[in-house]
């Protein structure tokens, strides 16, 4: 029961890339939609007319579309769970002394790239939905731009593509426990990866919550909320990883002479 069974450890590692990949991938963010406002439509009414042309086509093609951002910035997420899974993973080909003393560095490095870079994508999705939440309570013309440009959602989708990443994050955590039960005993891989299969749900709860023509709202609220959680995360990372260090550089007691008398 104590043994390491590597295959499925290296499956593990495996799905968790596959998953990451994934959301990476369904990265879909509006183009060219920052400099709209409802006062151009309301002083140009040519424009919208050509406006809502483009957009009916874009309509038609909804279907082509990735899902939205939600989905996308849960990979801030699951990139840590990647992390800690290959870290795990990393003992098979690194040893293990040599492991704890660059593990820590990597975590630290990692974790302050995920802050920096979240806190962007975090200011990024809030300008989009005070943009889209604008547009929609500018009566007419804007609530026309708002339906025109986000009033189509791929919600169908979406919902496919996390039921996909639920399947594949149930596999990940199936395939650890079976190579190794001692990792139920670590607390932090274990909420970690909880913490993942919540951000599915919390995704699926806001994409449902409201009629298909305020689902690019609440998407990206589902946005901030995994960038939120993603920061929390990476600093719990963070101090684990600094303590870490701190351990690893802090001298011997016997230093310089300094010795340590038995209690």
């Amino acid at each position: 029961m104590d043994s390491l069974r590597k295959p499925f450890l290296i499956l593990a590692v495996i799905l968790s890339v596959v998953i990451v990949l994934l959301e990476v991938g369904s990265l879909a963010l509006p183009d060219n939609t920052g400099t709209l406002s409802p006062a151009q439509f309301a002083d140009n009414p040519e424009l919208l007319a050509a406006f809502l042309e483009v957009a009916t086509q874009a309509n038609n093609a909804a279907d082509d579309r990735p899902p939205g951002m939600g989905i996308s910035y849960m990979a801030l997420v699951d990139a840590e769970v990647l992390l800690t899974i290959g870290l795990i993973g990393a003992s098979l080909i690194v040893p293990a002394r040599l492991q704890a003393r660059v593990q820590g560095f990597v975590t630290c490095g990692f974790s302050c790239l995920v802050i920096l870079g979240t806190i962007g994508l975090v200011f990024l999705a809030l300008g989009l939905l005070i943009l889209m939440v604008s547009l929609f309570l500018a009566v007419p013309f804007g609530t026309i731009a708002y339906l025109a440009l986000y009033g189509f959602f791929n919600r169908g989708g979406a919902s496919a593509m996390l039921a996909l990443l639920m399947l594949l994050k149930l596999g990940m955590g199936a395939s650890l426990i079976i190579a190794q039960q001692r990792f139920l005993q670590n607390k932090g891989l274990v909420l970690l990866i909880i913490t993942s299969l919540v951000c599915n749900v919390i995704i699926s709860f806001l994409h449902g919550l409201v009629p298909i023509i305020l689902v690019s709202i609440t998407d990206a609220i589902a946005a901030i909320c995994m960038g939120i959680i993603a920061i929390i995360w990476a600093i719990l990372l963070l101090i684990g990883a600094v303590m870490s260090i701190l351990k690893i550089i802090r001298p011997d007691p016997s230093f310089m002479g300094l010795r340590v008398q038995p209690e």
